[in-house]
């Protein structure tokens, strides 16, 4: 396997476990850690989002290189155009079919005032256009600078005007005075974004990590050496993680600065594992099931909502959902949490079914 095949590979494994958290066949029986945490503290899933943006910044190690000879023009229009593409691809995930059932079954119009403007995707075009542009200009050095100085920053902030609560936090309220109540996540019990607009500054972190240790993964050979380094800083990063996480708590939802050490410390002792297991170790590991995933990634994470989007809106037998008439058919009698598990994993098997015709095809759709 070669070096970037197993960051592919790395993609295709946080894409496959989004997949199956964002699609329970019900999700009042979700098993706990496909769940978010519900503020501080964190569970396997809080682990997903991050760790995609991560995989962001090692893809971008590889795509610069196609860029370091032409103008700045050129590589600003390029990361500009799929910025907002990206962005706009999010938001319409949020508003399409753009009507919804009543209760009494009839089709209403989502107004835009309803829309939610913040999202997965959109905080992915985000980070992806200010990291880009700060890769271009600064140092490797220059970078973990300015990403120091980002979580610190962010820190201060999130401390000086309002605390870490859910009703009192600088997010909500820069949220609340920028795009108003009714364009954010409603999935909290108040007006609440965890794709905020400043919770952004330190997820741009994340994708940066990516790009340090993918340019660092490319230089030389892969050894023994470059594993044990790469696990002692994943180590030292959780270290600090847990230090910090005494001041300003672990929270994914806030993105809060001590969730990015965790967040990074993980990923780059997944990402030794997986060198490891490819490259040195007696018995090596195959990973293409997880590869097949990475290298269409963004494709399938878009087919994965869209599909999920359109199976809750169409209704059969009376009015409910294809969604959880499927689930009720097909699953329900395995019980409420392993029928659930088994919707998800069903759903996400299909989606791989998509990524394998592609990867057969060698059709690797990007945006």
């Amino acid at each position: 396997m070669k070096r970037f095949e197993a960051l592919d590979a790395f993609r295709g494994m946080t894409i496959f476990l989004m997949i199956i958290v964002n699609t329970p066949g019900d999700w009042s029986a979700t098993i706990s850690p496909l769940l978010h945490a519900n503020w501080h503290g964190f569970t396997p899933t809080d682990l997903v989002f991050p760790s995609f943006l991560f995989a962001v910044g090692n893809a971008l190690v590889f795509a610069n290189r196609k860029w370091e000879d032409k103008p700045f023009s050129a590589y600003f229009a390029k990361i500009l155009r799929r910025t907002i593409i990206l962005f706009l691809l999010g938001y319409l995930m949020y508003w399409v079919p753009f009507f919804k059932w009543s209760d009494g079954g009839s089709l209403l119009p989502i107004p835009f005032s309803e829309t939610r403007i913040p999202g997965v995707l959109q905080r992915i075009a985000l980070c992806y256009f200010i990291a880009s542009i700060m890769i271009h200009f600064l140092s490797e050095r220059a970078l973990w600078a300015w990403s120091a100085a980002f979580l610190l920053v962010y820190w201060a902030l999130l401390s000086i005007f309002g605390d870490y609560s859910l009703e009192g936090n600088a997010v909500l309220k820069l949220d609340r005075f920028l795009l108003g109540e009714g364009h954010l996540y409603m999935g909290e019990g108040i007006p609440f974004d965890p794709e905020g607009l400043l919770s952004t500054l330190p997820s741009v972190v994340n994708v940066i990590a990516g790009y340090l240790f993918g340019a660092y993964l490319v230089r030389g050979e892969i050894d023994y050496e470059k594993i044990a380094k790469t696990m002692l800083a994943g180590l030292a990063l959780l270290f600090a993680a847990y230090v910090w996480n005494f001041g300003f708590p672990i929270n994914k939802k806030l993105w809060t600065s001590s969730y990015v050490l965790l967040t990074v410390g993980l990923d780059l002792l997944a990402m030794a594992v997986i060198l490891y297991t490819t490259n040195l170790a007696a018995r090596r590991v195959n990973y293409t099931f997880f590869l097949v995933m990475g290298m269409n990634a963004l494709f399938l994470y878009l087919l994965s909502e869209y599909l999920a989007i359109f199976m809750h809106f169409i209704r059969v037998d009376g009015g409910m959902s294809l969604f959880r008439y499927t689930y009720l058919s097909l699953f329900e009698w395995m019980g409420p949490y392993i029928g659930s598990l088994a919707f998800a994993l069903a759903f996400t098997m299909v989606c791989w079914a998509a990524g394998w015709w592609l990867w057969k095809k060698k059709i690797y759709i990007k945006v």
